[in-house]
C-alpha cells in the first residue's frame, strides 16, 4: 500500500476544518494527497465524497469527516492495516477517549461511539466515512456513495459497506486507528440524528435487503438495553416502581463497561447522567423500527420473503471486489 488519498467532505463551511485538516497535513505521508471538497455549497457530504473521490489517484481513499482531528499515526495505521491484510477491502477507525467538545451530551455521545467500536472491532458489515478508507479499486467497482438516496449526512457510509460486503469484500474494523470528535451535540440533535438519520434509515436498509444484523448498535446487548429502557417506561406509566427499578438495574448490568468509561473519563455525575442519556438513545431506536418498517413498505420493499428466496437459490447478490 502506498498512496493515500484522503478526502474532507466540508461544503457546509465547518468551523472544525482547520484543525481537521491541519491534524491531516501533519499526518500525511510525503506521496500522499489532501482532497478538501469545499463547494458548492448545496452539494451533500455524500456528493462531496463522490467527488474527491474521483479525483483520488491513491490506491486507497480515506474518508476523513471535517470535525475529526486524527491522531498523528492514523494514516499509517490506515496504510499498515491495508498492506497486512491484502484481502480487505476497507478499513475503519475509531473516535478517542478524550472527545473535544464541551458539555455533557457531546462527551457521552462521542464516549458511547468509542465504546461501541472498541466492542466491535474485528471483521465488520458496514463503513464508516468519520475516518475509513477503501481501496480505490472497490470504491469505483462499488460506486460510491449513494447521493440520491442519502441527501443528508445519514447512513450513506453504512449503506456502502453492505454493497461492499455483499460484492464479496471484507471490512475490518481497528479501534487503533483513532481521531478526537470535536462535534458538538444537544439532546435535540442527538435524538433526532437517532431517530431520522439513523435509526429509521438503516431500519429500512435492512428491511429492503431482507436480512437482520447485529453489528455495533444492532448486536444483542443494545436489544436487551432498549428492551429494558421499554419495560422501565411502561412500569412508570403503570406505578410499578419495583419492575421500573428492576429494568434499570437490567440496563446498568448490560452496559457497565460503558458506563465504568464515563465514570473514569468524566466523573461519576457525568455516568449517572450517561445513564438517563443512553435510555434516551435506546428509546429512540424503539420508535424507529415501526417507522423504518413502515418506511420501507411505503417505498415497495418486499423484505425478507425476497431474501429467503435468493439464499435458497444460491443467486449471486453482487459483483465480487477485487482489492
Amino acid at each position: 500500500m502506498d498512496r493515500l488519498s484522503v478526502v474532507v467532505p466540508a461544503t457546509d463551511g465547518p468551523p472544525t476544518l482547520a484543525r481537521c485538516t491541519a491534524a491531516l497535513a501533519a499526518a500525511l505521508g510525503p506521496d500522499d494527497e489532501l482532497i478538501v471538497v469545499d463547494g458548492p455549497e448545496d452539494l451533500s457530504a455524500s456528493a462531496a465524497r463522490n467527488v474527491g473521490a474521483a479525483r483520488a489517484t491513491g490506491d486507497a481513499i480515506v474518508f476523513v469527516d471535517a470535525d475529526v482531528e486524527v491522531h498523528p499515526d492514523a494514516l499509517e495505521r490506515v496504510r499498515a492495516a491495508l498492506a497486512d491484510d491484502a484481502g480487505a477491502v476497507a478499513v475503519c477507525g475509531s473516535y478517542d477517549d478524550a472527545p473535544d467538545a464541551p458539555g455533557l451530551v457531546s462527551r457521552f455521545r462521542n464516549l458511547l461511539h468509542h465504546h461501541v467500536h472498541h466492542q466491535g472491532a474485528g471483521p465488520a458489515s458496514t463503513f464508516w466515512t468519520g475516518l475509513g478508507a477503501v481501496r480505490r479499486g472497490a470504491f469505483e467497482v462499488s460506486g460510491g456513495f449513494d447521493a440520491d438516496r442519502y441527501p443528508h449526512p445519514s447512513i450513506e457510509d453504512i449503506e456502502l459497506g453492505h454493497r461492499l460486503v455483499a460484492a464479496g469484500g471484507r471490512i475490518v474494523l481497528d479501534p487503533r486507528i483513532q481521531g478526537t470528535h470535536l462535534k458538538r451535540w444537544t439532546l435535540l440533535s442527538m435524538l433526532r440524528t437517532d431517530l431520522f438519520r439513523r435509526g429509521i434509515p438503516w431500519v429500512a436498509l435492512l428491511a429492503r435487503e431482507g436480512r437482520g444484523s447485529t453489528a455495533l448498535n444492532l448486536g444483542w446487548r443494545h436489544r436487551l438495553s432498549a428492551a429494558a429502557c421499554a419495560v422501565a417506561v411502561a412500569a412508570l406509566v403503570l406505578r410499578r416502581p419495583v419492575v421500573a427499578v428492576a429494568a434499570l438495574v437490567s440496563l446498568v448490568g448490560l452496559n457497565h463497561g460503558f458506563y465504568r468509561l464515563l465514570a473514569r473519563r468524566q466523573g461519576p455525575l457525568h455516568a449517572a447522567v450517561g445513564v438517563a442519556l443512553h435510555g434516551a438513545h435506546h428509546l429512540a431506536a424503539l420508535v424507529a423500527v415501526p417507522a423504518g418498517l413502515a418506511l420501507a413498505a411505503s417505498t415497495g420493499i418486499v423484505g425478507l420473503v425476497r431474501a429467503r428466496r435468493v439464499r435458497s437459490t444460491g443467486a449471486p447478490t453482487g459483483r465480487t471486489v477485487t482489492p
